[in-house]
């Protein structure tokens, strides 16, 4: 049986780790670990990765712009999401007491996710911002660091062997990142639900709206438009759309009527939608 190679961002304990293992469950999976977004998209570029796992947007942070411009950059297909709740834990070595912390790692975004609790627990305290969670999980173990704790998933616990001092200690505790599951080769599905698309319009009044409308008149639920900007072309810029639907002949019909209206069109992946679960405050 062939192991498929999934190429993410960050290292095994990282919430795309996380993310990937969550998605294909029991199947067996090798984690390739890449330091950039757009480095894990030229592995499956490459055909050295079957496939990737990369973050699209947050419930705190938003919309990963950069993120929309490599699935533009490497015309990459969407073949399925996965929605993960963020829970920040604060780790340590076994023995470490609040007390001994002068230092505090981890990736940025998380540190400010986390602001509130490390101001009212610690104060004024030295912060050290690292490209990965997990990254810091591992520093801490690797080199023994005895007066420094680290904010990070529970994997990353269970991984390098730390312990959690607090858990749960983001501010928001609905927060939630969704992850696209992207591959080089189109891959279709029976039971899709859901398409993302990228279109341009004429640089006119009611051009987007006459499009988003079409959607409407066919009963296509739409669950989020981004603008980017469309490189080389000031104030210009494409659309990427996500859409859900119960009917796939609503999906067809909206589809065949929009590309009457649009200057290009790109359906970047028709999958089935993921869920996302409510967590209680």
């Amino acid at each position: 049986m062939n192991i498929k190679k999934v190429a993410i961002q960050g290292i095994v304990g990282s919430f795309h780790e996380d993310a990937a293992q969550r998605y294909f469950g029991d199947e067996k999976i090798e984690i390739i670990e890449c330091r950039t977004f757009r480095k894990v998209c030229q592995l499956v570029d490459s055909d050295q990765a079957d496939i990737a796992v990369m973050a699209i947007e947050n419930a705190i942070a938003g919309s990963l712009l950069e993120n929309y411009g490599l699935l533009r950059d490497y015309h990459l297909k969407i073949t399925g999401e996965i929605y993960l709740h963020i829970q920040m834990n604060l780790l340590v070595l076994p023995g470490v007491k609040k007390e001994d912390i002068v230092e505090i790692h981890s990736h940025p975004v998380a540190i400010k996710q986390c602001a509130e609790y490390i101001d009212a627990t610690f104060g004024e305290i030295s912060l050290d911002e690292s490209f990965d969670t997990a990254g810091s999980a591992k520093n801490i173990a690797k080199n023994n660091l005895r007066n420094a704790a680290c904010i990070a998933n529970e994997r990353s616990a269970e991984i390098y062997g730390l312990e959690i001092l607090d858990k749960g200690i983001e501010t928001n505790k609905r927060n939630y990142t969704r992850f696209l599951i992207l591959s080089k080769y189109y891959h279709h599905s029976e039971d899709a639900n859901k398409a993302s698309i990228c279109f341009e319009v004429g640089h006119f009044y009611g051009s987007l709206a006459k499009v988003l409308n079409i959607f409407a008149e066919n009963k296509i639920n739409l669950t989020k438009i981004q603008s980017v900007p469309i490189i080389g072309k000031p104030d210009e810029y494409s659309f990427h759309v996500d859409i859900e639907w119960e009917n796939s002949n609503n999906y067809e019909q909206a589809i065949h009527q929009v590309l009457k209206n649009v200057s290009s069109l790109t359906v970047l992946g028709e999958y089935v939608r993921g869920e996302r679960k409510i967590y209680d405050v």
